[in-house]
């Protein structure tokens, strides 16, 4: 890739010199002197958008569209760049400079089957540089062919040595291997309809078009909706034919879905033989009752179904809106939120206020998941009886999600604090708090099963100092793990029955000398019904089982404690603070200078408010 960088550099000072083959007359002439002029400044987004002006006036330069590249390479736009230089090629096919750097891109941007194609092509009109890149990408390719081939002939049923080598012979071109091998793979693991989507593709490319279609009318219908969605792009404009999914049944005869589908049609026709049955254009062949299908599958909670038959009631009516709304919830029931997303976006347009209002609020709670910069606030004030205090915690924290990147950095203000400040004891005064503000920079990593890491590096500017703390400002480090589980029907609206959920945190500290601290918070209750009379009033009774320990052995850090529990919010709200009160029995699990009883009781009240933007 440096040859291609020092190549770009060079193609990019040559073309700030001047428009190639200025004409007086020619109408794309001021923005490519625009162009350039910002070249000759560094300013690439101003080149670029000359660039593009300059080719909506005059499409068919190839030399503009080289340009264009070079300097989209210069600003990091590396796919942007790729497709240009396809573009110049398309229009300049017998220029080799293009063709090289187009496959070196190819290869960079993960299309590494049509990089092979261009440099074997290079490589056989006598280009040295395009035989090596050739030879680098073709020779893992054989060796990987002939090692997977060894595999099967060992064992024969090696559903991963299919698969793979299925892979390799597609990249090489070898579309027949690859066919052999991916529809054994799946032969071997029929719910593996990906596979057939491999299939789909590798047909088509072939010529086998027929056969294309089916396997992907075969994994649109029976495949996981993320399968389905994607299967729906190997499909023609038009709704399939009958006979069409006939042959999807016969290639994938144990397509339950599949086979509903050809029943249906079978009896709307009231033919029994396929060879009788009447083809249908798109209009006429979704059931009319699709829409109600679809809902009905949605409230049951058949997801694939009701992705089918609700696609079916768009493809039949695209401006209805409830159905856009219904894929949306149905996406988001899937755990697929970038298409759940589209289809709320699209349901927000609605003229009915209500569609619009739930769509919208919908969209709004799961774009903050997608967007770039996210900033979350919350607090957390508690009142307990076993300190006679109540204490106060909150943060603001604003996170860029790069998704290319498995952990989040963050700029982050802390908050902490109590209203007595200290208690007095056998051992001086105690202090129930911090009283301090901490600015902080981290990373925090992507959640993984209901696990996140974090760690950050900060400053702590105290409100009080006490003998302990000889410093307004100290540095602070802290980091983690936590761990959020639920189980059942957790309190959310609509929602009633038995629940669970469990907390796990491990935090280390250093201002408290370096101390490590685990805690554990379990409730199992029930969730009641809401009470819409009441702004929706919606609660859980539960029991909570609590441990907490640190490594110093610290009194108040090691600690259980269990009781009966209240939490409860409106569903009315917006945004609704969770309040949880319990009523607690605990023990000191460390006697060491404890100044307090081995047991204690409290009263514990608490509320929870967030808000993401």
């Amino acid at each position: 890739m440096g040859k291609l960088l020092i190549a770009a550099v060079l193609a990019a000072v040559a073309a700030a010199q001047a428009p190639r083959d200025a004409d007086p007359g020619d109408p794309a002439l001021a923005p490519l002197t625009r162009a350039y002029e910002a070249l000759r400044t560094k300013d690439y987004d101003a080149a670029i958008e000359g660039f593009r002006q300059a080719l909506d006036l005059a499409p068919d330069r190839p030399a503009v569209r080289e340009d264009l590249a070079y300097t989209l390479l210069k600003a990091g736009e590396t796919a942007a760049a790729r497709d240009q230089f396809a573009e110049a090629l398309r229009l300049d096919g017998a220029n080799d400079q293009i063709a090289l750097e187009y496959a070196f891109l190819c290869y960079e941007t993960k299309q590494p089957i049509v990089a092979r194609r261009t440099f074997e092509r290079l490589s056989k009109a006598g280009n040295a540089t395009a035989a090596q890149a050739f030879e680098n990408i073709d020779r893992p390719l054989r060796e990987g062919i002939a090692r997977w081939r060894e595999a099967l002939a060992i064992e024969p049923d090696n559903f991963s040595a299919h698969e793979e080598l299925a892979r390799l012979a597609e990249q090489r071109d070898e579309l027949a291997l690859a066919s052999e091998h991916y529809e054994a793979a799946w032969r071997l693991k029929p719910e593996r309809r990906d596979l057939l989507l491999d299939l789909a593709r590798v047909w088509k490319e072939s010529g086998r078009e027929e056969d294309g279609l089916a396997a992907a009318i075969a994994a649109w219908r029976g495949g996981s909706a993320r399968v389905s969605e994607r299967a729906r792009e190997l499909l023609p404009a038009r709704y399939p034919y009958l006979s069409e999914f006939e042959r999807a049944l016969a290639l994938d005869a144990g397509n339950v879905p599949l086979q509903k589908d050809v029943e249906y049609f079978r009896s709307q026709t009231g033919e029994k033989q396929p060879e009788a049955l009447q083809l249908r254009s798109e209009k006429q062949a979704p059931p009319p009752d699709a829409k109600e299908l679809g809902i009905k599958s949605l409230e049951k909670g058949y997801l694939g179904d009701a992705l089918k038959y609700l696609h079916i009631a768009h493809e039949n009516d695209p401006e209805d809106y409830e159905v856009m709304l219904k894929l949306g919830w149905a996406y988001n029931m899937a755990k697929d939120d970038r298409y759940a997303m589209h289809w709320f976006d699209q349901a927000r347009q609605s003229p009915d206020p209500a569609i619009a209002a739930e769509a919208s609020k919908a969209y709004h709670n799961l774009a903050p998941d997608w967007q770039l910069f996210r900033t979350t606030f919350w607090m957390y004030p508690i009142y307990s009886t076993r300190w006679h205090d109540a204490f106060g915690y909150a943060q603001i924290k604003t996170e860029a999600r790069l998704r290319f990147l498995p952990v989040h950095p963050y700029v982050s203000l802390r908050l902490i604090g109590d209203i007595r400040g200290s208690v007095e004891t056998a051992f001086g005064p105690e202090f129930l708090s911090d009283r301090a503000a901490i600015l902080a920079m981290g990373l925090a990593t992507v959640p993984w099963h209901g696990v996140t890491g974090w760690f950050e590096a900060g400053e702590a500017a105290y409100f009080r100092q006490t003998p302990e703390d000889h410093a307004r400002f100290q540095p602070d480090y802290r980091g983690g793990v936590s761990f959020a589980k639920g189980f059942g029907h957790m309190l959310a609206t609509g929602s009633h029955g038995l629940f669970a959920e469990t907390n796990l945190d491990g935090v280390f500290v250093s201002r408290f000398g370096n101390d490590s601290l685990v805690y554990a918070q379990n409730r199992l209750g029930y969730t009641l019904r809401s009470a819409e009379s009441l702004g929706g009033f919606h609660w859980q009774a539960l029991w909570n089982v609590n441990a907490t320990a640190d490594a110093h052995h610290q009194y108040w850090a090691n600690f259980a404690e269990t009781g009966p529990g209240l939490r409860f919010r409106f569903d009315a709200l917006r945004v609704s603070p969770l309040v949880s009160v319990s009523l607690l029995r605990g023990v000191y699990l460390v006697k060491a200078g404890n100044p307090r009883g081995p047991n204690y009781n409290e009263l514990r009240v608490g509320v929870w408010y967030a808000v993401s933007r």
